[in-house]
């Protein structure tokens, strides 16, 4: 989920062809209300417990062949995304059902990713409306084993990769130890049947044909929607406006590079128009793209050439890096984060020859510049 401590600094003042901009200006959609950003096309926006304390839901007008009348269409709606599952999200839901649903059904429940802000509450209304969920392969077998306990979250494999890249405090590595519960805390059950998303299908919804945009490093394979004949864009997490999305390694994956794959998905979607209209997770609607993903290219470069210098002089370990990375303090929940992303940096410089690792003594992985000419 994108609960992450480093929102990428925007210069106070900045000259109009360096600036996003956002169509709707300052306006937020209440909770349990919509705004309709395009025809058939509605902002949700619900809370969460966490420093992120939002999410954009979409709900999209849609028809489809009815369940138990041949030759016959019915009429609804399809969700992305669902927020978590805790008493205020489903009392929103509830609100959304009276408020804006006009008294028709949601027909199918469509899934970005995995994280709990966005499949959290989908097995409820999936239940609810006996809608099917769509997701991608990758991310519904990640949120079925992460759902069952076994998770990137916490639990003895987590803290032993945290403790393999320096974090040694025992009393902030048992609060890890014990959140095996974290992830089904928030995402409690998981539809026991999916329909599988696949990069560069088209999904007719309604009267708009959508085109199923693959992205990684953020998640296992996050789907976003776009629609090149209207250009709009439902991004999920992989474009936000103000906010670098959070890239880590895992305990599962210690050696993946992530960061490379997050890149290399952006470069896919660099060619979206600049009239696009980007329908962020987090954040407000914007028109953009290209520049956004320009900083968050140049974002990232800046991050690796910091921390290749830091390298430079002494061997270093990801825990001891994060101040390189992050300017203020961090509690223990935004640590994991951080400590997950300064090793996706890392792992994308070694992987690319730029840094070597060892291990020393204590089992602690230390990682310094390889030495050129």
């Amino acid at each position: 989920m994108t609960t992450l401590p480093n929102a990428m600094a925007t210069p106070a003042v900045e000259p109009p062809q360096h600036r996003l901009s956002y169509p709707l200006d300052e306006h937020l959609p209440a909770p349990g209300t919509a705004t309709e950003v395009a025809p058939g096309i509605f902002w949700l926006r619900m809370g969460l417990p966490f420093a992120l304390n939002h999410i954009n839901l979409w709900l999209l007008r849609d028809r489809l062949p009815h369940p138990s009348q041949a030759g016959v269409e019915q009429e609804g709606w399809t969700v992305v995304d669902c927020g978590i599952d805790n008493p205020v999200t489903r009392e929103a839901w509830q609100q959304v059902e009276h408020q804006v649903l006009r008294g028709l059904p949601i027909l199918r429940v469509l899934a970005t990713h995995m994280h709990p802000d966005h499949l959290g509450l989908a097995h409820w209304l999936c239940e609810r409306w006996q809608a099917p969920l769509w997701m991608s392969t990758s991310e519904y077998q990640s949120a079925l084993l992460a759902c069952s306990g076994v998770s990137n979250f916490g639990g003895s494999a987590t803290v032993a990769f945290f403790e393999s890249h320096g974090w040694r405090k025992a009393e902030e590595l048992a609060v890890i130890q014990s959140r095996m519960g974290y992830y089904p805390s928030m995402v409690p059950k998981i539809p026991s049947t999916y329909v599988r998303l696949m990069a560069g299908a088209p999904l007719r919804i309604g009267d708009r044909v959508w085109t199923c945009l693959s992205g990684y490093g953020h998640s296992p394979e996050h789907m976003a929607l776009h629609d090149a004949t209207h250009q709009l864009f439902i991004g999920g997490d992989m474009l936000l406006p103000s906010i670098s999305t959070n890239i880590s390694v895992y305990a599962m994956e210690p050696d993946g590079n992530p960061l490379q794959w997050f890149l290399d998905s952006l470069e896919r979607m660099a060619n979206l128009p600049d009239d696009t209209l980007v329908l962020p997770s987090h954040g407000r609607p914007f028109r953009g793209a290209a520049l956004r993903i320009a900083q968050l290219k140049s974002h990232h470069a800046d991050r690796l050439t910091e921390l290749l210098q830091a390298c430079t002089a002494q061997a270093c370990n990801a825990y001891e890096l994060l101040p390189v990375l992050f300017k203020r303090p961090l509690d223990v929940h935004q640590t994991t984060f951080a400590l997950g992303e300064a090793v996706a940096h890392l792992n994308l410089l070694r992987l690319n020859g730029q840094l070597q690792r060892s291990r020393d003594a204590e089992g602690v992985y230390r990682f310094i510049a390889r030495a050129t000419g």
